[in-house]
């Protein structure tokens, strides 16, 4: 079955690779569009997945009521049914959504989905011209060539696949908490803003100083390879100290833009945790003013508090996939420019006039020709 999966999707294409859009939608779309089938696919079974979670909680709620008002003897008798196929659902229906889904992203787009983009701006880029390469770091066209393939992976499979299932997780928790009384999605819906608020003012920073720091990797990465790949002209002349200072130099320029990253990161992370723990006590000391004046059940009490606390563990994933999501964009951005600048070696050569033109043995012209030299 994992091989039937992996031989979906073909890594190693055969057509000939062409010129790359040069906007960045267009770029991914480029390399996307021979996998769209399995993006669409991933998607769509994430959007079931998320249904279906929150579906389960409000199940959870309905249980609770069940439990606090039903006869224990009669119990089994008039809610089995139920009972019954939300088992049939957790124990077969979801798994299967989610093992179907693991085999789509894992099997046929993890490992084929980056190695043809790989594949296919490796063949494109060795028509670049010798001056092409003179003018670049050989290890630094390598790390963006295999760091693009995995952020545009990163990219197309996180805004497919990771927002379209936050999406429809968000909105269902609204649908569902909002039907108990409308009062308790308020607190939701403020935290919601909010949440967009926080992500809109630290996002950006955060991807301004990743396309700075992607760039810096390459930078370094390029250097130290370079000394590498002329290992034996820096022995040649004695050279290690001078490859070393310079190698050191694009390593504190890159540690500067994680430390940059790593403040904003901090920031964040403090101002979420304390946005999540307000709305955890905002919720609940109106989930149980509700219940205390027969406003809701029980049930929907348990409902409200579980999602709460399930969207506190996902507001902090989200945040990190948003971050990633970002970071790849800039990843992107930074290599694909390079790959639209092939300039073909037929195109730098200039026309070579050609004038009438002779060969003439050299005892035509007075030499003598040696006898090693000379053909039966």
């Amino acid at each position: 079955m994992f091989g039937w999966f992996e031989k979906r999707l073909d890594p190693f294409p055969t057509a000939e690779p062409v010129e790359p859009p040069r906007t960045l939608f267009a770029f991914c779309w480029h390399f996307t569009r021979p996998a769209w089938r399995f993006v669409l696919l991933s998607a769509v079974l994430m959007a079931l997945i998320a249904i279906i979670e929150v579906w389960m909680f409000s199940f959870l709620g309905q249980i609770v009521d069940w439990l606090s008002e039903q006869n224990r003897e009669t119990f089994l008798q008039t809610e089995w049914w139920k009972l019954a196929g939300m088992a049939l659902m957790v124990a077969v229906v979801l798994p299967g959504l989610v093992a179907l889904s693991s085999f789509n992203t894992y099997q046929t787009l993890f490992g084929n989905y980056p190695m043809r983009i790989r594949w296919q701006v490796h063949r494109y880029l060795l028509k670049q011209s010798m001056t092409f390469y003179q003018d670049e770091f050989a290890g630094r066209i390598a790390t963006k060539l295999m760091q693009t393939a995995l952020a545009v992976r990163e990219c197309v499979i996180k805004l497919i696949d990771v927002l379209n299932y936050v999406v429809v997780y968000f909105l269902g928790v609204l649908f569902i908490v909002g039907s108990a009384d409308w009062r308790l999605a308020t607190p939701l819906a403020a935290w919601l803003v909010s949440y967009m608020l926080l992500l809109r003012y630290f996002i950006p920073r955060l991807g301004k100083v990743s396309e700075e720091q992607a760039d810096a990797r390459s930078m370094m990465t390029g250097r130290v390879v370079d000394s590498y790949t002329n290992i034996q002209t820096v022995k040649l002349f004695s050279h290690a100290r001078r490859e070393a200072t310079f190698a050191r130099a694009g390593m504190a320029c890159f540690l500067d833009t994680v430390y940059r990253s790593m403040r904003l990161v901090t920031s964040l992370y403090g101002c979420l945790y304390l946005l999540n723990s307000l709305l955890l006590v905002a919720v609940a000391t109106l989930s149980i003013w509700f219940w205390l004046n027969e406003v809701v059940t029980i049930g929907a009490v348990a409902v409200v508090i579980g999602l709460v606390l399930r969207l506190w563990g996902m507001s902090q994933w989200i945040m990190w996939e948003v971050s990633a999501l970002f970071e790849n964009i800039d990843v992107v951005r930074n290599i694909h420019p390079s790959a639209n600048e092939t300039v073909p070696e037929a195109a730098l050569a200039s026309p070579v006039p050609l004038h009438t033109g002779a060969i003439r043995y050299l005892e035509e012209i007075g030499l003598t020709v040696p006898d090693s030299l000379k053909v039966d």
